[in-house]
C-alpha cells in the first residue's frame, strides 16, 4: 500500500477471524467451481479511509478490472473484487487451466468467468457472515467492469462517505498448484449496520 494512506489495522482477533474465514469460505467455493485446489497463500485485513481507496490502486486514473456485487438483506452495502488488468488475466488463465499469458483481453467469455467467480465467492463469503452474525445477507448479480479506479469506485464510495469515513480492505493472494494471483476485496456495509460489531 502507498505510504501516504491512512490505514488502521484491526486488532480484534475475533473480527479478523470472521472475515478471514469468510474469505477462506469464498475460496473454497471457487475451488469447487473450477475443480482444482485453490488456497489462500496470504491475507491481510485493514480498515482504510474511504477517500484513500483509489490510491490503493495507483490513483483514480489507473485502469482496473473489478467485479462488483451489492450486499442485500438485513445489511446493505457493496462488495468489490479489484485487480490490475494483467492480474485479472492471470486469474482467468489460472481458473481455466491455461498457460500464463493466454488471456489478453476481456471478451464475453472472460467476463463470464470473472462474473461467475464474483457470484460464487460473494455467495460463500456472505453465507459465512450470515451464519456468524445472524444477519440475512445475499449478493446481487455480479457486474464485471474495466475502467479507471475512480470511476469504478465512485458510486460505492460516495454512498458510504455520506455516513462514514472508513471501510474494510481485504488483500489476498490466491494460490494454485503452479501459480499465485493477488486480489483485493472491498467490503463496505451501510454505516450503522456494521458487519463487524
Amino acid at each position: 500500500m502507498a505510504e501516504n494512506i491512512t490505514v488502521k489495522t484491526l486488532t480484534s482477533s475475533e473480527q479478523i477471524e470472521m472475515l478471514r474465514t469468510g474469505v477462506s469460505n469464498a475460496v473454497k467455493g471457487l475451488s469447487q467451481m473450477v475443480g482444482q485446489d485453490i488456497k489462500i497463500a496470504n491475507i491481510n485485513l485493514n480498515k482504510v479511509q474511504v477517500k484513500d481507496i483509489p490510491e490503493l490502486f495507483g490513483g483514480p486514473q489507473e485502469m482496473m478490472v473489478a467485479v462488483y456485487l451489492a450486499i442485500c438483506g438485513n445489511i446493505n452495502g457493496h462488495m468489490i473484487a479489484i485487480y490490475q488488468p494483467q492480474t485479472a488475466f492471470d486469474l482467468i488463465d489460472m481458473l481455466l487451466g491455461q498457460p500464463v499469458g493466454s488471456t489478453k483481453e476481456l471478451s464475453e467469455m472472460e467476463r463470464s468467468v470473472l462474473g461467475e467467480v464474483g457470484n460464487i465467492m460473494g455467495s460463500f463469503f456472505l453465507n459465512h457472515l450470515s451464519n456468524t452474525t445472524g444477519n440475512s445477507l445475499q449478493p446481487s448479480p455480479p457486474a464485471v467492469l474495466m475502467d479507471m479506479a475512480g470511476a469504478i469506485l465512485e458510486v460505492a464510495t460516495v454512498s458510504v462517505m455520506e455516513q462514514c469515513d472508513q471501510t474494510y480492505v481485504i488483500e489476498t493472494i490466491f494460490e494454485s498448484s503452479d501459480r499465485q494471483v493477488a486480489g483485493t476485496f472491498l467490503v463496505m456495509p451501510v454505516p450503522g449496520m456494521d458487519l463487524i460489531q
